[in-house]
């Protein structure tokens, strides 16, 4: 994924979330919206990122398809 990807979310598991020190996008997100990445953070093992509108906000990539 990269700035500017649009991502439909998926959904997320509490491990999801855990790993890495997520933040939480189930209160936050509907899944099978559609959403703009606004900033990417890759890690060794996982990758993090914000979405427009969410500023502050980091979620795990795994709860995201890039289309």
């Amino acid at each position: 994924m990269r700035v500017g990807s649009v991502v439909i979310y998926r959904g997320a598991f509490n491990e999801q979330i855990r790993w890495g020190n997520n933040d939480d996008p189930r209160p936050l997100l509907t899944i099978g919206s559609v959403y703009i990445v606004s900033d990417v953070e890759v890690h060794s093992w996982r990758t993090k990122i914000q979405l427009e509108g969410y500023e502050g906000q980091k979620f795990n990539s795994v709860s995201f398809e890039e289309i």
